[in-house]
């Protein structure tokens, strides 16, 4: 595995949305409860023949000065919330939206709605084998909780998303910004680190919009976060 990284993928989202829980389950196939993360914490994966450096990043609000530091350079922003919490999924354009400045220009969105596990069930999953409806067992329904962000609201954040973007990469840069971000079907995910359902086409699904510009674009990311060349590969790029 190179220790420069092809592209760096960073994680935002409120505390205790789950961010590490997803990175873990992802990177090392396992859950458990985690502490609420320090600063910042990276590893680094080896998919499809490229290098991806993992940010997770620390969602307190004394350590939200450093969101901006860590999205320096980034190609993709998995931007995290709980699906069963409204305040965490408003903090994602209150709070963590415009640390994303920082990011490559052609930087990659994508918006992931941890904790499914805790929504109720579908009623055709309760039904019983003569087809009337069934009933969660006891300590499953205690943990369960009401669904709080629809993906209809995830579609329509993303929508403003792409127009936030668009503002940053001012009038010269709009549309090459907004050609590099994925349609809105592609990258709005809903997943349970606890059970694993949907991490992996999260992750994998960010790497696979990402991979056919590796070949266009100079993916150097030393681990500091800073790209030693910002731009199209060409003849003088000495980064290849």
């Amino acid at each position: 595995m190179s220790n420069r990284p092809d592209f760096k993928v960073v994680l935002l989202g409120d505390v205790s949305v789950g961010k590490t829980s997803l990175l873990r389950r992802y990177a090392e196939r396992r859950f458990e409860d985690t502490v609420s993360t320090v600063g910042g914490t990276f590893v680094m994966r080896e998919w499809a023949g490229h290098t991806v450096a993992l940010w997770d990043t620390a969602g307190k609000e004394r350590f939200h000065g450093l969101g901006s530091m860590f999205c320096r350079g980034a190609r993709a922003v998995l931007l995290v919330y709980d699906v069963t919490s409204r305040a965490s999924f408003a903090a994602l354009e209150e709070r963590f939206l415009g640390l994303t400045d920082s990011a490559d220009a052609g930087c990659i969105f994508a918006l992931v709605g941890n904790k499914a596990d805790l929504l109720p069930p579908p009623p055709s999953l309760t039904l019983q084998s003569d087809g009337s409806p069934g009933a969660l067992a006891p300590e499953e329904e205690e943990h369960r909780r009401l669904r709080e962000v629809s993906a209809e609201d995830a579609r329509g954040f993303y929508g403003r998303v792409l127009r936030y973007r668009d503002t940053v990469a001012g009038s010269a840069g709009a549309a090459g910004a907004r050609r590099s971000l994925p349609a809105v079907e592609r990258a709005c995910f809903e997943a349970s680190a606890k059970s694993g359902r949907g991490v992996d086409e999260a992750f994998e699904g960010v790497f696979e919009m990402l991979a056919p510009q590796r070949r266009d674009w100079c993916g150097t990311v030393p681990l500091d976060g800073v790209e030693k060349c910002r731009g199209r590969r060409d003849a003088r790029c000495a980064c290849s």
